[in-house]
C-alpha cells in the first residue's frame, strides 16, 4: 500500500509522522510536489516533482492514487476528487475526508474563499500545533489499519 502526500502544503511534522508509520508498517510513501523538496533518506520514500502549473500536483495525485491507498492533503477540492475516485484522504490535522462530509467541507471552503476575496476574513490556517500532530497520528493509525484490512 502507498501513502501519497501533497508535499507542497503538508507540514514537516505530519510528513515525518507518515514516514515513521511507513517504516513501522512497511509502506511506500510518495511525496508529490510542484517544487523541489527535501526527501527523507529512506528507501520507502519517493519524491515526484511535477511540472509547475496550477493544480499539476493535484492532477498527478488524482491520476496515480488508487482505491485502497491514502492521500494526505489539506486541499478540499483535491480531496473531493480523490474521494469520488474511492481513494482515502486525510488532512494533516487529522480530519478525514469522506463521501459523508465532502459537501459540507466544500461549502465551508467556498464560503471562506468568498469572505477572503471580499476582505472580510484574513490570514490562513492556524500554526500546526502539538494537538494537530496528535490528532493526525491517531487518525493516520486508524485509517491505515482500516485500509490494511481491505
Amino acid at each position: 500500500m502507498r501513502v501519497w502526500i501533497d508535499a507542497d502544503a503538508c507540514p514537516r511534522a505530519a510528513r515525518d509522522l507518515v514516514v515513521k508509520f511507513a517504516l513501522k508498517r512497511k509502506l511506500e510513501v510518495v511525496l508529490v510536489a510542484g517544487q523541489a523538496q527535501v526527501k527523507p533518506a529512506f528507501a520507502c520514500v519517493r519524491l515526484i516533482v511535477v511540472p509547475s502549473g496550477p493544480d499539476a500536483a493535484d492532477d498527478y495525485l488524482v491520476e496515480h492514487a488508487l482505491p485502497g491507498e491514502l492521500v494526505i492533503c489539506s486541499d478540499v477540492p483535491l480531496a473531493d476528487r480523490l474521494v469520488k475516485k474511492g481513494v482515502a484522504a486525510l488532512d494533516p490535522r487529522g480530519r478525514e475526508f469522506d463521501e459523508r462530509n465532502m459537501g459540507e467541507r466544500l461549502a465551508v471552503r467556498n464560503l471562506f474563499t468568498d469572505l477572503r476575496e471580499q476582505g472580510q476574513v484574513g490570514g490562513g490556517p492556524a500554526a500546526y500545533a502539538e494537538k494537530d500532530r496528535q490528532a493526525f497520528a491517531n487518525a493516520l493509525d486508524r485509517l491505515l489499519s482500516a485500509l490494511a484490512r481491505l
